[in-house]
């Protein structure tokens, strides 16, 4: 009997060994690497299976690059290797570098994150798919946000809201702005898209399983009953059921309406002209992939635009020490720029549209300096498709790649004065240029982009024009490597006087 639980023992211990041994191989085999015709970046693995993870996650203020990036650029360079996310990886701060990534999307290079988020987002989510499933997906989006641009509706819509959401504030001293711009987004994109009301019951419902959903895509992806991972899966499944039960009743709608003679078609037409009811036409996209799709606007509409309008709001008011004496200057000529475009209505109560948005110049400067300096993405995960050679670099095919676009956009030597909040760089900087990517780019940049600066220029045009806000005590946003707010940006709001107007 003790001669069995030995060799028991003994077959533990190796298997065990054996382990730890593969891990460790596996982990600094790819050091080794000898590609012909360029060179592996230089760099480090750190530790085997987590490698240097968790010095790249550390937390830091998403104005600035973090420790771990500032460290390894000062060592080995702009373009380096490490391990990270249990994969070896090129990390690359080289604005040309990351062009090339971006644009040889599907050829060299193809979207590539960690499983457990494919998990959570979906099969057919147009964040994780690759090949010919995202074209389906992009082509569809586009023509959606093509659509949706040119629809007063929209516009109306986003107007209307924000003007909702100040109006609360008249009686408050103060407000958690992170709250109140994820509830303007909010009720913006789900009247959007699915066409409902902030009063409805599939509104609130969406809203709490989202919240979820939300927690549950930035934890750890253990799926185990009552961890936030889990329990995120579990509320996109519902939210795919109410998505699934909305589009049956659309659908029923829709059958109703071709028994009705044609003054009701035109009028439920104007009354449900949503992403849904253009959605449900599109032929080339699977029920699933619709349903996706709509999840896929929800949160790209949601949490970006929303961190987004923070970030313009804080840098507004908390400019950096060398920048504050223009921080009147900014204010006044946001004032100067709405006001003018107000006096040019007709009526004060007249809508906003898409050429007053055009003509709110200084406005777009404030959201592209608030992109480049707060920095909403801070990376992309690709993944080399074969060996790469680039500039004398080698990217190992099967390795990860890292375009680190925070590191572009506070690069000093890309951007004159980068640690500072300065809007005006804009009159003279093409935002289109390949050192500013805040929403991606090549065939995976962000196809809502322009819908997303609309609301944030729209939102400041009636803040600026009704309060007068500062921020209360010391917040900022830090990346975690995703941003928030850590007190939620409270501001002390003032309304403004016709006087003061």
């Amino acid at each position: 009997m003790a001669e069995g639980d030995s060799c028991w023992v003994a077959v533990l211990v190796g298997g065990v060994v054996g382990f730890i041994l593969v891990v460790v191989l596996n982990h600094f085999w790819p050091l080794l690497f000898k590609g012909k015709g360029g060179t592996v970046p230089k760099g480090s693995f750190g530790w085997p299976l987590l490698g240097e993870t968790f010095s790249f996650l550390k937390p830091h203020s998403s104005n600035s690059v973090g420790a771990f990036i500032h460290d390894h650029c000062s060592r080995y360079g702009k373009v380096f290797k490490s391990h990270l996310f249990f994969s070896p990886t090129v990390v690359s701060c080289d604005p040309e570098l990351n062009y090339f990534i971006l644009q040889s999307e599907g050829k060299l290079f193809e979207c590539s994150y960690p499983k457990p988020i494919h998990g959570i987002l979906g099969k057919v989510s147009m964040l994780v798919a690759v090949g010919d499933t995202h074209k389906r997906l992009r082509n569809a989006a586009l023509s959606l946000v093509t659509i949706t641009k040119s629809k007063p509706e929209f516009l109306h819509d986003i107007e209307n809201i924000a003007i909702q959401i100040l109006d609360s504030w008249k009686n408050k001293p103060e407000v958690i702005f992170c709250e109140e711009a994820r509830k303007f987004t909010f009720n913006v994109i789900v009247k959007q898209v699915l066409g409902l009301t902030p009063q409805e019951p599939e509104t609130s419902e969406i809203l709490e399983d989202f919240l979820t959903f939300m927690r549950g895509l930035i934890s750890l992806p253990l799926y185990i009953p009552g961890t936030p991972y889990a329990r995120a899966v579990q509320a996109r499944s519902r939210i795919s059921s109410t998505v699934k039960a909305i589009v049956e009743k659309r659908r029923a709608r829709r059958r109703n309406n071709d028994d009705d003679d044609d003054d009701d078609n035109n009028n439920n037409s104007k009354k449900n002209s949503d992403f849904l009811e253009i959605l449900l036409s599109v032929d080339t996209l699977s029920e699933d992939e619709k349903v996706s799709f709509v999840l896929d606007s929800l949160l790209g509409g949601y949490e970006t635009t929303s961190l987004l309008m923070c970030m313009v709001v804080h840098f507004l008011s908390h400019s950096p020490a060398a920048l504050q004496q223009l921080k009147l200057c900014f204010e006044l000529k946001i004032q100067l720029e709405h006001l003018k475009i107000r006096s040019m209505k007709q009526k004060h109560d007249d809508h906003l549209n898409w050429e007053d948005y055009k003509k709110m110049e200084f406005t777009q400067y404030v959201i592209n300096e608030a992109l480049r300096y707060g920095n909403v993405v801070k990376f992309v995960h690709r993944k080399a498709l074969k060996d790469v050679k680039y500039k004398g670099y080698l990217i190992p095919s099967g390795w990860k790649v890292l375009p680190v676009f925070t590191a572009v956009h506070l690069d000093p030597s890309l951007h004159a004065n980068a640690p500072q909040f300065h809007p005006w760089r804009w009159e003279s900087q093409d935002p289109t240029c390949k050192k500013f990517t805040p929403f991606g780019g090549g065939s995976r940049c962000c196809p809502g982009s322009d819908l997303a600066k609309v609301e944030v220029a729209f939102f400041l045009h009636h803040l600026v024009q009704n309060f007068r806000w500062k921020t209360e005590g010391e917040d900022q946003p830090i990346a975690y490597p995703y941003v928030e707010f850590q007190r939620g940006l409270v501001l002390n709001v003032d309304p403004c006087s016709e006087t003061t107007m």
